[in-house]
């Protein structure tokens, strides 16, 4: 069993303040497989004061030694890569696919920012005045656990290369994985306190990032509850903040559309991360003249799903992160029937055969409305609500009517129809026929699912301040 006993603060592995120990599980047989000793508000002042001193010549580095200390990390970060899955796995249950994805995006994403560096622009002219972006300052970064290494080391790097210090609040529930990338982000051999790593609970080193006056940024990744609060927090000292919230997103099925070509593309979208995902498909909009066609397909489909242990190779969905978040989703799945929305796949319980374990059936709802619950509220598991519509714009209304817009999906074979479809849907980012991701766009929602972008130059900018230098003629 492991014991994490250390927070990084001022580029040493230092014994937290913090008393508390928090048990880490192996999600997919319920066992406690370690303890993390979390720090505490003692320990995030620590490291604030730590990245506020290296903040004065960090802001002063150049372009090419942010490159090179970028450059150092990357390397560092791959050589773990199957250390990283082995802890992926272990801790969060991804399966396979997924788990080696998320095990190579954390150097993939540092070299996105080396690349983003590398082009950007600090200066430009404005008439006669002379514009420099400069960095903020102290930036406070707050991942959450369903891609945990992948948000720190992006959040991170980013930061990094506009200049900016760091205070990171991981996940306490994903501490293996922050240990591994804490020790090759050390091995990098960046100067002391320009990034420092806290475990510890939101509502206590997460209050304290969001409080303390020498924090200029916060950039969260995580629920819009605690966006919300993170703003409220952070307004008596006017941070800047860039925030990554919920979503509710809709898979908008037109009807010229070959559903037995799409359906892959449907529950990938919405079961992708085990639904843990915060972009997942889960509100899956069908002409109302082909449901039944939609569901025979679909059914069918759903039926080759295999939710189970995620060290099979076929297995597609792995189990919930926590015991709390199986028994949410176990919630949603009888709120689903008592609002009178069809089980079309799956139900409460676990697959067939699992006797323990945080395992959901992937299950899909049909005969919903966009009022029911199920329709609105994120779930954040394998759950998904097939919803009927009578025309284009009837789906673009139901796609519309949420609080959330982080992002969406549009399937069909009239090109310049589904980027027309697109162009009217209130979300950050839509994707047409594909599920591909494009880190130089900037990523990002609209409505309650966040403020601000992350990824390429519109992420950098972020961490930025424009001043603007006017001088005399002469």
């Amino acid at each position: 069993m492991q014991r994490i006993e250390h927070v990084y603060i001022n580029g040493e592995f230092v014994t937290p303040h913090g008393q508390e120990w928090f048990d880490l599980h192996n999600p997919s047989t319920e066992e406690v497989i370690g303890q993390v000793r979390l720090g505490d508000e003692h320990d995030a002042r620590r490291a604030i004061a730590a990245a506020s001193a290296a903040f004065r010549t960090w802001s002063c580095t150049t372009r090419d030694e942010r490159i090179a200390a970028l450059k150092r990390m990357h390397k560092a970060v791959a050589a773990r890569e199957d250390e990283l899955m082995d802890a992926i796995v272990m801790e969060y249950g991804a399966p396979s696919e997924r788990g080696r994805w998320m095990a190579t995006y954390p150097a993939d994403v540092i070299a996105q920012a080396i690349d983003a560096l590398e082009a950007f622009v600090f200066e430009e002219q404005a008439g006669s005045a002379r514009v420099i972006l400069t960095p903020m300052g102290v930036a406070g970064l707050i991942t959450p656990w369903n891609s945990n290494a992948g948000f720190i080391c992006n959040k991170l790097a980013t930061a990094l290369a506009a200049g900016c210090t760091a205070v990171v609040k991981p996940s306490e529930m994903s501490a293996m994985q922050t240990r591994i990338v804490t020790e090759a982000l050390h091995e990098a051999g960046l100067p002391a306190g320009v990034f420092n790593i806290v475990n510890g609970r939101g509502d206590v080193v997460g209050e304290e990032i969001a409080r303390h006056p020498d924090i200029a940024k916060i950039s969260f990744t995580g629920s819009s509850a605690v966006g919300q609060h993170l703003v409220t927090a952070g307004a008596a000292t006017m941070k800047r903040v860039t925030l990554e919230l919920g979503g509710k997103s809709p898979t908008v099925v037109l009807d010229d559309a070959d559903f037995a070509g799409i359906m892959p593309l449907v529950l990938q979208a919405g079961f992708m991360n085990s639904g843990q995902a915060c972009i997942a498909g889960t509100r899956i909009l069908v002409p109302r003249r082909r449901l039944a066609e939609f569901e025979r397909i679909a059914k069918d489909a759903v039926s080759h799903v295999k939710s189970g242990d995620p060290r099979d190779a076929d297995t597609a969905i792995g189990p919930m992160v926590s015991a709390r978040q199986w028994e949410r989703v176990q919630h949603y799945i009888r709120i689903g029937v008592e609002e009178g929305a069809r089980l079309l796949a799956g139900g409460e319980g676990r697959p067939d055969g699992l006797r323990a374990g945080w395992f959901v059936k992937p299950t899909i709802f049909t005969d919903a409305t966009n009022q029911m619950r199920i329709a609105r509220e994120e779930i954040f598991g394998p759950v998904l609500t097939v919803i009927p519509y009578d025309d284009e714009a009837d789906a673009i209304a139901i796609a519309n009517d949420t609080r959330y817009g982080l992002s969406a999906v549009v399937l069909g074979q009239d090109l310049e129809r589904c980027e027309r479809v697109a162009r009217r849907i209130d979300a950050g980012r839509v994707l047409i026929n594909t599920l591909a991701h494009e880190p130089r766009a900037p990523f990002g929602g609209f409505k309650h699912s966040g403020l601000g972008r992350e990824m390429g130059r519109w992420g950098m900018s972020a961490y930025l301040e424009p001043k603007t230098v006017l001088m005399a003629q002469g």
